[in-house]
């Protein structure tokens, strides 16, 4: 069998105070007709990404209102999962295609899983493009199937393209973050849905100044002087070679300003090592650039404090399918300046809700700007922030997919 992943509770009821009454109310009033529905996630990683932080908040809700949900991650060993990044940075763009082993390698790992998926679901969620050839292989193990795709397939590799789309165009139902992102060639009914974040996880819940201020000081950042900080993983398209150059531009007229550089390492993603230590290299022993993941035990409550601390959050990502950590930073009240690629431009509405910049020195001059402004980011992540509450909190996740679920018939 696929690894169940163990998730919590989590009553819909505790965010009321946050989301509204009408919210919680039509959330129930659409799960209603489904409870006892047998549902299940697939996804290649129970920890470390988006998707991973997205299913831990969005299975116990799920169960609260009623669903049979659970959550099983597929098994690969590295040989499959060095194919699947190949395979992820090309959708979103990278010149390489899979080589013909690895195109084998992906695909017998996916018959594999298929064969150890159980059967008998009413609905199967498979998500990325990791698992995503379970439907082609195994369409009897459920009822109904949807693929949700979480990355930015906007300007794919036509040649990867080409052969992975026959995989996930006869899902009956796909998920993407934006309309762009839809290739085409689909034959079943294509879903625009945003992800969102969970207000009351560790990483979101509200932190007062002085236990941020604390938990960064902890890890050598000192709480007097300016922070710029990323939060992301170790990863090309989110750009910390560029957010090190923009930072050192920065320091020419802020010297005292400091760099944080937060991300975790994930299990799916074998090339996170190997950017972290480019990273590293890049950084030149510079003392004021602190690069720092779970492997620091930084958690959870770290990537809160830091988010919270930060005088500016950056997200310069050249490719982004969403970027939750946007929302992270928006949620805490922070100004964020933002690469202006993919589902970043649906939380961030320019110079109103943050930034969007197109290239080093524009991500510098906002920064520096805001440094010597605080009054201004204030403003804008005041305002950002009922902003994420209306758009991209769980409880509004929820309903989108009970209104996806409701319309299957099932």
């Amino acid at each position: 069998m696929l690894q169940p992943v163990t998730v919590g509770t989590k009553p819909l009821s505790d965010y009321t105070h946050i989301c509204g009454k009408d919210m919680v109310e039509e959330i129930r009033s659409l799960a209603e007709p489904l409870k006892g529905k047998r549902v299940v996630h697939v996804s290649a990683t129970a920890f470390g990404g988006g998707v991973s932080e997205i299913l831990y908040t969005l299975v116990p809700l799920m169960r609260d209102v009623g669903l049979a949900a659970e959550w099983q991650v597929i098994y690969g060993r590295e040989e499959f999962f060095n194919a699947t990044k190949v395979l992820h940075n090309a959708l979103q763009g990278a010149a390489d295609d899979l080589s013909p082993d690895q195109w084998n390698v992906w695909w017998r790992y996916n018959e594999m899983n298929a064969r150890e998926l159980p059967d008998g679901w009413d609905i199967c969620l498979v998500h990325d493009p990791q698992p995503a050839a379970l439907f082609a292989l195994a369409p009897q193990k459920a009822a109904g199937w949807i693929w949700r795709c979480h990355i930015d397939l906007s300007t794919p590799n036509p040649e990867t393209l080409a052969q992975f789309l026959p995989q996930v165009q006869d899902y009956p139902q796909t998920v993407f973050h934006l309309p762009q992102f839809v290739p085409e060639g689909m034959h079943g009914k294509v879903n625009v849905v945003p992800p969102a974040i969970d207000p009351l996880a560790p990483k979101n819940m509200a932190l007062s100044r002085e236990e941020a201020a604390y938990v960064c000081a902890q890890l050598g950042i000192d709480p007097e002087r300016p922070l710029l900080c990323q939060v992301s993983r170790f990863d090309p398209w989110k750009d910390p070679l560029g957010v090190i150059d923009a930072y050192r531009i920065v320091k020419a007229s802020h010297p005292s300003v400091q760099l944080a550089l937060v991300g975790s390492m994930a299990s799916d993603d074998p090339e996170g090592w190997d950017f972290f230590n480019a990273t590293t290299e890049h950084a030149e022993g510079d003392p004021d650039i602190h690069i720092l993941s779970n492997f620091n035990n930084v958690g959870a409550i770290e990537v809160n404090a830091f988010q919270a601390h930060a005088d500016v959050v950056i997200q310069k990502s050249t490719r982004e399918g969403f970027g939750l950590t946007v929302s992270e930073a928006i949620w805490k009240g922070r100004p964020v300046v933002a690469g202006n690629v993919g589902g970043i431009g649906l939380q961030i509405e320019d110079g109103v809700t943050g930034w969007l910049v197109s290239s080093v020195e524009q991500c510098a001059e906002r920064c520096a700007a805001l440094l010597a402004d605080p009054s201004l980011g204030a403003t804008v992540g005041k305002r950002g922030k009922e902003y994420v509450r209306s758009h991209f909190l769980t409880p509004r996740y929820l309903r989108d997919y009970l209104r996806i679920f409701g319309e299957m018939g099932l």
